[in-house]
């Protein structure tokens, strides 16, 4: 989705604009800085992060996200996790990515050229890259969101780019780049288990850095994110499936952006649903609401989630990062409450920081999955003045939970 460029139409001392807290200001603001900095077509900045579109596939625009100018904070224009660490609201970030120029050019998924290389460079950077950017044209000055990625600002066909630095390539990096037959399953575990974040797995997987030689390409970024999140989880899901059931009843509940979590785990075999629904301030208690939804048994699922898309894949990331954590497994079942506090979509990556932020919370635990489910509605009531068993009886997990026979029972 593209937010073209546009005024705002008016200040509010006592609103939201007198308290730094409008995303349309802060992109505004940004829009305005780059504007001004950028007068002509050639610039020095530094190379923060690749981004690869997936409109006219297998035909797509690989993009450059630069400042106008250079920064020694730039790496913080693309860092989601320490986004959440600090707290960041809505307007800082937005402020952050309308400011990055996304310098672009069109490919085959399967080509290689110098431009590709100085993508692939910058991907596999762990700090931004020096680079001299030459465009064909001024910038546009839109903001594009989407629901799986962070938004990013002006963009322009790119003419020429030549990194004037030698890059920091990790060591763990440079190997399984240089690996023609390291799968990319193994690549982006290894690297994970190695403390690289999902961020950075997912820019170095959609340049085409990782996997077989045969099987390189150009991955859209937003196609990446969610391959990364997947491919860690089903790892992890590999793992806790050797541990014991969890022994008790816990919920977990906590938020980021205005996205909120409520994480109920009972102690069975492993299993996964999620619930996602809007909550408008005011809602009318005794209304459902539409919602989306998707599970998998302990067996797994084959097909895209697609009633709740890539974020169905970032929130069992986190609870399987908990779960991993405790040595247990479990069957997991999510609610998540959008709020009128996430005023324009991010990505999917808030998700995952929201879920963790959620499971990183003290749990309240229960001696039984009744108490757990009453507490449940109690707890959506109060907090969303909404009735939780519009989604509580949709459960397929509640139900296959209700009808599963135990060898304790035939003891």
């Amino acid at each position: 989705m593209q937010i073209p460029f546009r005024q705002h139409k008016g200040y509010d001392p006592l609103g939201d604009c007198g308290k730094g807290k409008c995303p349309i200001c802060a992109r505004n603001n940004a829009f305005f800085r780059v504007k001004k900095i950028v007068q002509k077509e050639e610039f020095t900045s530094d190379g923060v992060a690749p981004f690869v579109g997936r409109f006219g596939y297998p035909y797509v625009n690989v993009g450059i996200l630069a400042p106008p100018e250079q920064n020694d904070e730039a790496w913080v224009y693309d860092a989601p996790k320490y986004w959440a660490s600090q707290q960041f609201e809505i307007p800082k970030i937005v402020d952050f990515r309308s400011s990055l120029l996304n310098s672009r050019y069109n490919i085959n998924i399967k080509k290689r050229i110098n431009l590709l290389e100085v993508s692939q460079d910058i991907a596999m950077s762990s700090k931004p890259v020096d680079v001299d950017i030459e465009l064909q044209e001024k910038p546009k000055f839109r903001l594009n969101m989407d629901s799986h990625m962070a938004p990013t600002g002006p963009n322009a066909k790119l003419k020429k780019a030549k990194i004037t630095e030698n890059p920091k390539i990790h060591t763990k990096v440079y190997k399984v780049f240089e690996d023609n037959d390291l799968k990319a399953y193994d690549a982006v575990n290894y690297l994970y288990q190695n403390d690289f974040d999902e961020n950075f797995l997912s820019r170095i997987l959609s340049v085409g850095t990782l996997g077989l030689k045969k099987d390189r390409k150009l991955v859209p970024t937003r196609w990446s994110i969610t391959a990364t999140d997947d491919i860690i989880g089903k790892n992890l899901i590999k793992e806790i499936k050797h541990y014991n059931e969890i022994n008790s009843y816990f919920a977990f509940f906590g938020n980021y952006l205005g996205n909120y979590y409520l994480i109920l785990i009972f102690p069975e075999i492993w299993s996964y649903e999620l619930f996602e629904t809007y909550v408008p301030s005011n809602w009318n208690f005794s209304k459902p609401l539409r919602f989306s939804t998707d599970y998998e048994s302990h067996y797994g699922r084959k097909e895209y989630a697609s009633g709740t898309a890539g974020g169905y894949y970032t929130v069992r990331l986190g609870i399987l990062e908990k779960l991993k954590e405790m040595k247990r497994q479990a069957s997991v079942l999510a609610l998540r409450f959008i709020t009128d506090e996430y005023t324009m979509p991010l990505g999917v990556w808030c998700t995952r920081e929201a879920t963790r932020k959620a499971v990183a919370n003290k749990p309240l635990e229960f001696s039984s999955k009744e108490l757990m489910l009453e507490y449940a509605r109690k707890l959506v009531k109060r907090s969303f003045n909404y009735n939780a068993d519009y989604l509580l009886t949709e459960s397929r997990l509640l139900k296959n939970i209700k009808q599963q026979k135990k060898l304790i029972q035939y003891i």
